[in-house]
């Protein structure tokens, strides 16, 4: 298989739930706070697919959701919590070392 051909693959594979779920709480992380757009598209989601993944975050914790008022429209912010903190270092950060993605693994051996 080519360099290509093996760069197409990783790109379109299944990413498991718990690696969505560690890239929402580490952008977050980086960002301090972002838009549910931005938020959305720096961990490569769909808002139709991963709403409840968000949802589910909030729901036990782990993020934080606000609205504001921008205009006639409004914006959804989120933000991560101390929980998610902690839930990011010590259950989401161990269980990559353990079970590297796909793409990872890869790399290292190139």
């Amino acid at each position: 298989m080519t360099d290509t051909a093996s760069n197409y693959n990783l790109s379109h594979e299944y990413r498991d739930r718990i690696y969505i779920r560690k890239d929402i709480i580490l952008k977050l992380t980086e960002h301090g706070e972002l838009n549910q757009t931005s938020l959305l598209s720096y961990c490569g989601l769909n808002l139709m697919k991963h709403k409840d993944i968000l949802e589910s975050l909030e729901k036990k914790g782990f993020i934080d959701r606000a609205e504001q008022a921008w205009g006639n429209k409004k914006i959804i912010k989120y933000s991560v919590t101390q929980k998610g903190r902690e839930f990011f270092k010590l259950i989401l950060e161990p269980y990559e070392d353990m079970f590297p993605r796909k793409e990872r693994h890869v790399e290292e051996q190139s």
